[in-house]
């Protein structure tokens, strides 16, 4: 990244017969000894069921909305573009509710709506982040902004913490939806970079490290609700943001080079696949997930 400007990183069923429980109408299964169930299956189930998603109107965001839509769950958008955000919650047959996530009454406005949904709120993925490239120290001897600092991590940490809190206290008032007392999930979304950031990236390194750093202690506090936390921390991403056309493609190739396999840069449709793995499945906890082809970043 060059510069210091902005960048928006984009970052059926029901439980026999009783609606919007969010387990699968599966077969009953053994019991295994002790009481327990033979095992994690039926996992959490989305048909019949509401989440929220940030940043859903565009990149990664959007394509979880998606996702989630596909499998049934009824999706609220909580972004600031509202004419994408409106366009992509039409087309899913969502809702669309704009939403600072640096701002408490914002979302916690966004996750009202969410909880107030014939269905009950069992998803929170938060997908909304800013980019920044700035040095610790510029060419020019001149310090970091604190000012362009302190945004990045209102919008990248402060807002995945305030969506996560609000939304996971709206999950709290639902019922359980299995004998292990388990209610929802929360899918944060951070990066490779706050685990190994590169030469500029000390703003949004620092902010997505500090996503990295809550799971862990948010999955502990959360047990006590039946509420799971995991993170994803992408690495090269195919999204909008890369533009398109020959110079744009040469470029994302770059990008791509020191992907180890495949070849080639993620897609946002492959991290909407892997939020939808880790909410299906029951025992994914307190995990950091890295999704990113096995690169490395280097320095520059």
């Amino acid at each position: 990244m060059v510069g210091s400007r902005p960048v928006l990183i984009v970052e059926a069923g029901t439980d026999n017969g009783r609606a919007g429980s969010g387990r699968r109408g599966a077969p009953s299964q053994a019991a295994a000894p002790g009481g327990g169930r033979a095992s994690m299956l039926p996992a959490m189930e989305l048909s019949g069921t509401a989440a929220i998603i940030s940043g859903g109107a565009s990149g990664l965001g959007e394509a979880t909305a998606r996702e989630l839509a596909g499998a049934g769950s009824t999706v609220v958008i909580a972004d600031l573009n509202e004419e994408r955000g409106k366009k992509v919650a039409d087309e899913i047959g969502g809702e669309f509710v704009k939403t600072d996530v640096s701002d408490e009454a914002s979302v916690a406005a966004a996750v009202a709506v969410a909880a107030g949904k014939d269905a009950p709120l069992r998803t929170v993925v938060n997908c909304a982040g800013i980019g920044w490239a700035e040095r610790t120290v510029n060419r020019e001897g001149a310090p970091h902004s604190l000012a362009t600092f302190r945004k990045v991590l209102d919008i990248n940490l402060i807002g995945t913490f305030n969506l996560m809190r609000v939304g996971a206290a709206a999950i709290a008032k639902t019922d359980p939806v299995d004998s292990d007392g388990q209610r929802g999930v929360v899918i944060n979304t951070a990066s490779v970079a706050g685990i190994e950031g590169q030469t500029g990236q000390l703003a949004y390194s620092a902010s997505k490290g500090g996503i990295i750093g809550m799971t862990v202690p948010a999955a502990r506090d959360l047990a006590v609700i039946g509420v799971r936390v995991n993170t994803i921390c992408p690495g090269i991403i195919d999204t909008p943001i890369y533009g398109s056309g020959p110079s744009s493609e040469e470029w994302k190739a770059k990008l791509a080079a020191p992907v180890v396999f495949p070849k080639r840069m993620g897609t946002a449709a492959e991290f909407a696949a892997l939020v939808r793995s880790l909410i299906g499945n029951d025992y994914m906890n307190a995990d950091v997930i890295r999704f990113d082809g096995g690169i490395r970043f280097q320095p520059k």
